[in-house]
């Protein structure tokens, strides 16, 4: 008996450390059970699905702790069949991102050259998880020299572009989302929809990470892509989910919607619950990443 219970006391400790330390800062919840879940449970569920969508509050610091530790699971159960896709990188940089994981460019000329974002901290352990187990990393978005030439002049004027450019964004013409994702950015804006063109440049931003993880599914058959964008853009599944899903109708999505909420500590769920498969809830005491 003694012995038991000494080697229990030496286990305890064992045990503690392999416990999540930032566990009691957010709360995970499967909206289709209409019940608590687990981290765990999320990455058994791509089981049944190609692209897990994070939705992310960019300066979230638990979100994106979840992000890492989200990716590193999915790269254990799916060691061979991994990718990371991302917002915060633009389809015109895939090549310094590629050189970047091969090893062949230093760490600095990746955020300088690859136009990294400025919190590309928040981001680098995905990064660098992809890069210590040899996985693709796609560069998803689209060039912000494009998306801001549309917020001034309109969708069809990126048929002027030549070759080169063309092949950095989607097949054009681009198909707008209309119907309830032009009514969530109408209030995003404040009550209305705002200038048309405005709302144009934000189809081009979906539709061109919709295309990239389109295209990667299509050359990767048994693929399986993790997703990481703002959560408007995955939020519902609309936005670059249904933009994905116009180029691969029968591409299967799971989403997740991360937000650091007031009423983290008794969480009201009916909030939030068409907002995603799962909704994770973050401690909004924690300080931001900026």
């Amino acid at each position: 008996m003694k012995i038991t219970v000494i080697a229990l006391m030496l286990l305890l400790p064992l045990a503690a450390l392999c416990q999540d330390p930032m566990a009691a800062h957010y709360k995970v919840y499967n909206t289709a059970k209409n019940a608590p879940t687990t981290i765990d449970d999320v990455v058994n569920d791509m089981a049944k699905a190609d692209v897990l969508f994070f939705g992310e509050e960019h300066n979230d610091s638990t979100g994106h702790y979840l992000e890492a530790l989200i990716f590193k699971k999915l790269i254990e159960k799916y060691p061979a069949k991994m990718a990371l896709s991302m917002e915060m990188f633009q389809t015109d940089c895939q090549t310094v991102l590629n050189e970047y994981l091969a090893g062949f460019i230093r760490e600095k000329n990746l955020i300088s050259e690859g136009r990294a974002w400025k919190n590309y901290k928040d981001y680098r352990a995905m990064v660098e998880s992809a890069k210590d187990n040899h996985l693709p990393v796609i560069a998803g978005n689209a060039p912000t020299r494009y998306t801001n030439m549309v917020t001034r002049v309109g969708l069809g004027d990126l048929q002027k572009l030549d070759a080169t450019a063309k092949s950095w964004l989607p097949p054009l013409p681009i198909d707008t989302a209309t119907g309830r994702y032009y009514e969530k950015f109408g209030e995003v804006m404040g009550g209305h929809a705002g200038p048309m063109k405005v709302y144009q440049s934000q189809n081009l931003w979906d539709a061109t990470m919709g295309y990239s993880i389109a295209k990667f599914y299509k050359a990767n058959k048994g693929s399986k892509i993790f997703q990481v964008n703002g959560g408007f853009h995955s939020e519902e599944k609309l936005g670059t989910i249904a933009q994905l899903k116009k180029y691969a109708p029968n591409v299967k999505v799971i989403n997740i919607q991360a937000y650091a909420d007031d009423g983290f500590e008794t969480p009201d769920w009916t909030k939030f619950t068409k907002f995603g498969d799962y909704i994770i809830l973050t401690n909004p005491k924690l300080a931001k990443t900026f």
